[in-house]
């Protein structure tokens, strides 16, 4: 077993989420795993970081706010999306769009511009009653075709977008330690959090060998979410922009510590028992196990590329012609390799639809890198 230094409850934080983790863990035998741990932080009704009052979503840490996404970095993020969105939806025949995790209400917006009269419906996923509220305020001029949903349904059709939705999706933490892997979960120390190690018979997917001391992450839940959606989606396609890796960059020898990050007031920390519910906690997304869950649950995957090759192949450069020089300049910040261009990257998924349409997919025309997850 292994221990590390407790994190206490910064002063002035509402206690009440610490004190049910607290809850919690007593409640599993004074150990959580952290995945467990992590759907409480972030999720919790009215107390987790995505549910509580704060303020997420923001270009500058002035705001108040913590980080800052591709939509609210820059418009003709959604305008050149929604190029893919409307070849997707003439593919399936369908006239509806879902949206998962819609965060400010940002793409939506564009989305909803862009597309116009070529949709009867859009859908948000949002389980945080907050954030509905002020998407609800910001899409007002679209309110006869915008709705909520808390859940999936039995059955959907139309085309499916999610920007930076699975990192945010609790995950396992796995270390090896030459011979044996252990689960991570989280214990208390005190009134603090602190981490503590438990000899599992779980280990990551794949066939690649772990150096002694490697820390990993597993993504059940999302690859269980992209299963599900696999088995109720009738026609349509998906389609998923995120930080992230193949299999084979993610599970790298020299990854020694994983990807879990945490994001406050646009700094990035590595601690997720510190400041519980004050802060976002994510892990990278390992691509190949998302690909292999579609797959198998009846999906197609027509292409796999960077943030870049996907905007500039949806049009993007032409969008700038009549742009003025801020968003210019922001817009740079999703393409370049060293800002979002890179490190982002989309997956396409699609089920009925036209049979062309797999090997046509505009955002994966040029750069598609299927063949490396």
């Amino acid at each position: 077993m292994q221990h590390s230094a407790g994190a206490s409850v910064s002063s002035g934080a509402d206690p009440t989420l610490p004190r049910l983790i607290r809850e919690a863990i007593a409640r599993n035998g004074g150990w959580l795993p952290f995945d467990r741990f992590m759907a409480l932080a972030l999720y919790a009704p009215g107390l987790g970081y995505y549910t509580n009052s704060g303020r997420k979503f923001g270009v500058l840490p002035q705001s108040g706010s913590d980080f800052v996404t591709a939509p609210e970095l820059s418009p003709l993020f959604g305008a050149a999306l929604a190029r893919q969105v409307a070849q997707a939806l003439a593919a399936s025949g369908t006239r509806e769009v879902w949206e998962f995790g819609a965060g400010s209400g940002a793409l939506a917006e564009q989305l909803l511009g862009a597309l116009g009269d070529s949709i009867d419906r859009y859908t948000i996923v949002d389980l945080s009653g907050v954030l509905r509220e002020r998407q609800q305020r910001r899409l007002a001029a679209f309110a006869p075709k915008v709705q909520w949903a808390s859940e999936l349904p039995p059955e959907l059709s139309g085309v499916i977008v999610g920007n930076e939705v699975l990192d945010a999706m609790p995950v396992q933490l796995l270390r090896f330690d030459g011979t044996q892997w252990h689960e991570r979960g989280v214990v208390l120390e005190g009134e603090a959090f602190a981490w503590r190690e438990r000899p599992t018979a779980q280990q990551p997917p794949g066939d690649e060998p772990f150096p002694a001391g490697a820390l990993t992450e597993t993504h059940a839940q999302a690859e269980a979410f992209i299963a599900t959606l696999a088995e109720r989606l009738q026609r349509g396609a998906a389609f998923f922009i995120d930080y992230g890796f193949p299999r084979a960059e993610y599970q790298h020898p020299r990854r020694l510590e994983g990807t879990l990050m945490c994001h406050r007031a646009h700094q990035a920390d590595t601690n997720p028992l510190a400041d519980v519910g004050q802060k976002d906690i994510t892990a990278h997304i390992d691509f190949t196990g998302i690909a292999l869950a579609a797959q198998d649950a009846g999906l197609d995957v027509i292409g796999y590329t960077s943030q870049a090759h996907f905007l500039i192949n949806c049009g993007i450069v032409e969008l700038l012609d009549d742009a003025d020089l801020k968003t210019r300049a922001n817009t740079q910040k999703l393409l370049m390799e060293h800002e979002m261009g890179e490190l982002f990257k989309v997956i396409g998924l699609a089920k009925g639809c036209d049979e062309r349409f797999a090997h046509e997919a505009i955002g994966f025309v040029r750069g598609d890198r299927t063949h490396t997850l």
